[in-house]
């Protein structure tokens, strides 16, 4: 994607953060492409994994930047789904065990926020429950609790060779066109303990960031993915939409619709243009 790139654990990364913190960015959230899969993901919460390393980096380097990790299992399974597969499903339960030890190693590394993603029922309890067990009390949980089956994930699937090797994600993710069932999930992870929700992907579900938005006082989160970013980017490339209207209208509905925040790979740029008119006023 243009002006996306994978960063190496070293001054690469310290740049480009303190590019970011720069431009008044107050959080980003971390994803590892690891140097080895294997068909549980052990890299996800190896004490030197790639997102452990980072975390300790930044948290010396970067003291007052809120530091979010994606907690999840597609990114270093062997196999490229989001949990434990037995006879060609992901088991759900026993997935849960592995996601609250990756929880718990992110936060012994220095994350703020963990925030799972792969849908699995019962995650943020799980993940909750071994934090505090752990003494990560204060470690925060931003669950994915409205994660869609979209075909809007693809550019992210192809950087971080993580799409699945067999089958697809519908068993565990949501189909499009259920809203009903946003709600329902929504509700369940508030219940387990989440401190944040989110809606994933943004731009053709501002109906189910409003419905979300409807049922819950939670602080709502909508991510504005990969295909979403691309799309625009490559109409810009051609001239034909005015790139920063047409991004600042995208994520100015996300908001209306009722996100308190937003994760976008557009950030930097909005950030800037956000300092030039701030400058020209």
């Amino acid at each position: 994607m243009p002006g996306v790139f994978q960063l190496s654990v070293d001054e690469r990364l310290d740049g480009e953060v303190g590019r970011l913190e720069q431009l008044g960015i107050p959080a980003i959230i971390l994803f590892g492409l690891p140097a080895a899969k294997d068909e549980i993901g052990s890299e996800n919460f190896a004490p030197d994994g790639i997102v452990q390393q980072a975390l300790r980096r930044l948290r010396g380097r970067h003291p007052d930047l809120l530091l979010i990790t994606d907690v999840c299992c597609c990114e270093y399974t062997s196999h490229g789904h989001c949990g434990v597969v037995r006879n060609g499903a992901v088991d759900n339960d026993a997935t849960l065990e592995i996601l609250g030890r990756v929880a718990v190693s992110h936060a012994d590394a220095g994350a703020d926020i963990v925030a799972p993603s792969g849908m699995m029922d019962g995650m943020v309890t799980a993940i909750r429950t071994a934090l505090d067990a752990a003494g990560f009390q204060n470690c925060s949980v931003l669950s994915y609790a409205v994660k869609y089956a979209s075909a809007f994930y693809g550019p992210f699937r192809e950087a971080a060779d993580s799409a699945p090797a067999f089958g697809d994600r519908r068993q565990y993710q949501m189909d499009p066109a259920n809203v009903r069932e946003a709600v329902l999930e929504a509700g369940l992870d508030e219940a387990e303990g989440a401190d944040f929700l989110m809606v994933k992907p943004a731009l053709a579900y501002l109906d189910v960031i409003r419905a979300v938005r409807e049922r819950t006082r939670l602080p709502l989160v909508a991510y504005n993915v990969s295909g979403e970013y691309a799309m625009l980017k490559a109409a810009a490339q051609r001239g034909w939409i005015d790139e920063r209207r047409a991004v600042l209208e995208a994520l100015t509905g996300m908001r209306r619709a009722g996100a308190d925040a937003i994760i976008t790979y557009h950030a930097a740029d909005v950030a800037g243009w956000l300092k030039e008119s701030e400058s020209a006023s």
